[in-house]
């Protein structure tokens, strides 16, 4: 065999080698890395990225911080990665980041937190805001009785999927309890301290508060705590979107009495089975569902459905941990 052909055969095999090793790279930007509800997130992500073979980056800002998720989207898109997914911290302030992403051949996605729609293919989108709003709405009343005060504790003012719940809360409200009233929205920061600072300030100024309503996960056990050292558990009912594990002393406790999200790991799981099966051309704009093993996720135009958000209460919350 001559020179030049075992050089061909060489080169052939060398780039076969190199084609199956060669694994897509994903990443994955929470809100917060340092964030419990990010973390179990990222649990979901990993398995996921084990199970189809793919390199999966997580990093984000310490804190919620919109312009250090822009200066991270830019990096990778130097760094060459395959695919990015994002939960955005300001919609409109990520989604230029992520335009060029685009232009650049690199498949985008967002979850739990969505960006402008012309700079993602899909939304992975852990429930309806709707669902959500409704669902949180529907349980303050049932804890209120139906008539009274009460508050919503917030991460930020701008975080794009909280002020879409609470658009729904609030119609919610409007169509369904005329006898319940908001008096209050205050911002935490994402974090437990803040949120149980500002549930201690709304129960000073409003001394006929019947429910706290944390809708960042910081700040359900934030507000849970601040009822507990006023010592007005079952006066001032708290409830929220938050993470059972950091949850059940206060709902075993009594202080806190229901706790409303979905699988967060799922999320995780699925926004990887999404963006793989996206880059790789077998998910496709149009399509109506996303098979993944044995579930099927509904895809409502460009968002894809985890499902309904679930309620944890005493009765049921030590049947989960993450």
């Amino acid at each position: 065999m001559n020179t030049s052909r075992l050089l061909a055969l060489f080169l052939a095999a060398a780039t076969a080698a190199f084609a199956a090793d060669a694994r897509l790279m994903f990443a994955l930007m929470p809100k917060a890395k340092g964030n419990a509800y990010f973390l179990s997130v990222k649990a979901g992500a990993e398995k996921a990225a084990k199970e189809l073979g793919v390199e999966l980056l997580f990093d984000g800002p310490t804190d919620t911080n919109a312009a250090k998720q822009n200066e991270i989207v830019e990096n990778w898109i130097t760094l060459g990665v395959d695919v990015i997914a994002v939960a955005a911290e300001n919609r409109d302030g990520i989604s230029t980041a992520l335009r060029k992403a685009r232009a650049q051949g690199i498949t985008v996605l967002t979850y739990d937190a969505d960006a402008q729609a012309s700079a993602r293919s899909f939304f992975v989108n852990q429930a309806t805001p709707q669902g959500i709003g409704y669902t949180l709405m529907d349980e303050a009343a049932r804890l209120a009785g139906g008539e009274g005060e009460f508050a919503i504790i917030t991460a930020t003012l701008t975080a794009a999927n909280q002020r879409e719940w609470q658009k729904h809360i609030e119609a919610r409200l409007a169509e369904k309890y005329p006898k319940m009233k908001l008096v209050a929205v205050r911002p935490c920061d994402d974090l437990k301290d803040r949120a149980q600072s500002e549930a201690t300030a709304l129960m000073s100024a409003h001394r006929n508060l019947k429910v706290l309503m944390a809708i960042c996960s910081p700040g359900v056990p934030g507000a849970a705590e601040a009822v507990k050292q006023a010592g007005r558990a079952g006066q001032v009912k708290v409830l929220g979107l938050g993470l059972p594990n950091e949850n059940k002393r206060y709902v075993r406790e009594g202080v806190t009495d229901a706790v409303v999200l979905w699988d967060t790991g799922d999320l995780g799981y699925l926004t990887v089975q999404a963006g793989v099966a996206l880059a790789e051309g077998k998910l496709k704009g149009g399509d109506k569902q996303f098979k993944v093993g044995e579930r099927t996720f509904v895809i409502d135009g460009d968002n894809i459905l985890l499902g309904q958000p679930f309620v944890f209460t005493r009765e049921n919350i030590d049947r989960f941990d993450f």
